[in-house]
């Protein structure tokens, strides 16, 4: 398995990912996550559609909560064209919770805790911590990367603005 060093930072602190470091113009991986209700489902399951797929350390953290509740602000203005789909290592009960408590509901929630599968296929698993990094990646309706935000410090938020207009100008 791929592993690179000094893409990411925790506090300073280098980090170890794990996968290949996926790029503009690659295919974006069809992997299996978990829903909100524990069933299996693949990225291509949204259908034909422009995403927005975000990965995030946890949900519980107080930037990756900040994140998801942006996100799901701004996917009410854009169409059933587009999936936002967050992806995280939470179990799916804990997110689902967590949805419910923040009122999320215009982004998906989906759960990579079962096989890490989603972190290991775009390269966003955090060796030392088996959470994942903080990334944006958007994605065409054949589900090429058309745009990618690997977040260099674990801690801080993405780029919201660069990640919905590139999400708004596939639509």
């Amino acid at each position: 398995m791929e592993e690179r060093t000094g893409m990411i930072t925790m506090m300073g602190n280098p980090l170890t990912l794990l996968g290949p470091a996926l790029k503009v113009g690659d295919n974006a991986p069809d992997v299996e996550v978990l829903n909100n209700d524990l069933q299996p489902v693949s990225i291509s399951s949204f259908g034909k559609k422009a995403y927005a797929l975000a990965s995030v350390p946890s949900l519980d953290t107080s930037v990756c909560d900040m994140e998801t509740r942006k996100f799901n602000e701004a996917a009410a203005g854009l169409g059933d064209d587009v999936a936002i789909l967050t992806v995280s290592m939470d179990l799916p009960f804990a997110q689902k919770r967590w949805c419910g408590a923040a009122g999320i509901e215009n982004v998906v929630t989906l759960s990579d805790h079962r096989d890490a599968s989603f972190g290991m296929a775009y390269g966003v698993l955090i060796k030392e911590l088996r959470l994942l990094a903080r990334a944006v990646f958007v994605l065409d309706s054949d589900r090429v990367i058309r745009y990618l935000e690997l977040v260099k410090e674990v801690t801080e938020e993405p780029d919201y603005e660069a990640a919905l207009n590139a999400v708004k100008g596939l639509v």
